[in-house]
């Protein structure tokens, strides 16, 4: 009896401590911005500044809002921005239908239709999401009067990647999924709050448990998540500590090498400024394909960051700032 006990205690004690902890978390952390209702999914989406035209920021495969927190208020500082949570991450509700790249370019029209943000629009994506504003340039050509891709996924490589691609891939989708198990049961949550405390002994115990991946994965996302401003940590630590995050990265990753495809057979937009912006760890591959969708758009060019990596809008936020200036600045004496 014991044997059986023991056991269901622990469990429903894990699940205590996650239930109380995700309320706590959502009164304490509240979406900064408001909450729109786009097929039958509750989007997060964060607005500042005003003027035209409006920049759109689109984040990363696993990244929310947030992560535009350092150049979002400066470029808000000359026109109107908004930020916002792919289904599933941050503050917005798990998606209703399969990742695909029309599915993802419809929800950020409809969202930017219903929030009532007219074009034109400067489009900002990183890493996946320059592969989505990309698309969306293709479909609504009329609504973008500039790209800015901040060291964007390469569509080449992940439309024709290998079985050692795929095989990260499924890897990084595994942990994901055991992720969202852990932080059912509240492991994530525990882990984090210990880390933040200055202990260490548990977190790495449960990267290991992971395997030599999962101690990697947690090294490169907290490194990351500190070069956000500190008032942002909290709010990334409550996000990750629900399950709902690691499933929708999971769904994100799987949906990757269709959408390179998907990408790499679309027709480009033409005639719309681009800009890109690489980090200096960008390969050669990386730069030279980049400097076909330039070449392809006809108009802009690329720039190579010293001293950046992939997160290049936290390690040079003001060459960022600069290239959306740029843009803003050429649609406005356009107008004129």
């Amino acid at each position: 009896m014991i044997l059986v006990l023991v056991p269901i205690a622990v469990l429903l004690s894990a699940l205590l401590y996650q239930t109380a902890g995700a309320i706590r978390d959502r009164r304490a952390y509240p979406p900064p911005g408001r909450i729109v209702r786009v097929n039958q999914t509750n989007l997060h989406l964060h607005e500042q500044g005003e003027g035209s035209p409006a920049v759109i920021f689109e984040s990363g495969i696993g990244a929310s809002s947030l992560s535009w927190a350092v150049v979002q208020p400066k470029v808000a500082a000359f026109t109107r921005t908004a930020s916002y949570d792919r289904a599933g991450l941050g503050w917005s509700a798990l998606p209703k239908a399969p990742r695909t790249v029309p599915g993802m370019i419809q929800e950020l029209h409809s969202l930017l239709l219903q929030a009532k943000i007219p074009p034109p629009y400067v489009l900002v994506g990183h890493s996946f999401g320059g592969l989505l504003v990309r698309a969306y340039a293709a479909q609504y050509p009329d609504e973008v009067t500039g790209l800015v891709l901040v060291d964007p996924v390469s569509v080449s490589a992940w439309s024709n990647c290998g079985e050692a691609e795929l095989k990260r891939l499924r890897l990084g989708r595994n942990l994901s999924l055991r992720g969202g198990w852990a932080a059912r049961f509240g492991l994530v949550r525990a882990a984090l709050a210990i880390l933040v405390k200055g202990g260490r002994w548990f977190p790495k115990l449960a990267a290991r448990m992971s395997g030599p991946e999962g101690t990697t994965a947690l090294t490169n996302l907290t490194n990351e998540v500190r070069k956000l401003p500190p008032e942002c940590w909290p709010a990334v630590r409550s996000h990750w500590s629900e399950p709902r995050c690691f499933r929708a990265l999971a769904a994100y990753l799987d949906c990757l090498p269709e959408a390179a495809r998907y990408a790499a057979q679309m027709r480009p937009a033409q005639n719309i400024p681009i800009i890109v912006l690489s980090a200096s760890t960008a390969t050669k591959q990386e730069l030279e394909e980049r400097e076909r969708w330039v070449a392809e758009s006809g108009v802009g060019r690329q720039i190579q960051a010293p001293n950046s990596g992939h997160w290049l809008h936290l390690d040079r936020p003001e060459l960022l700032v600069d290239a959306i200036r740029e843009l803003v600045q050429s649609r406005r004496s356009l107008r004129a």
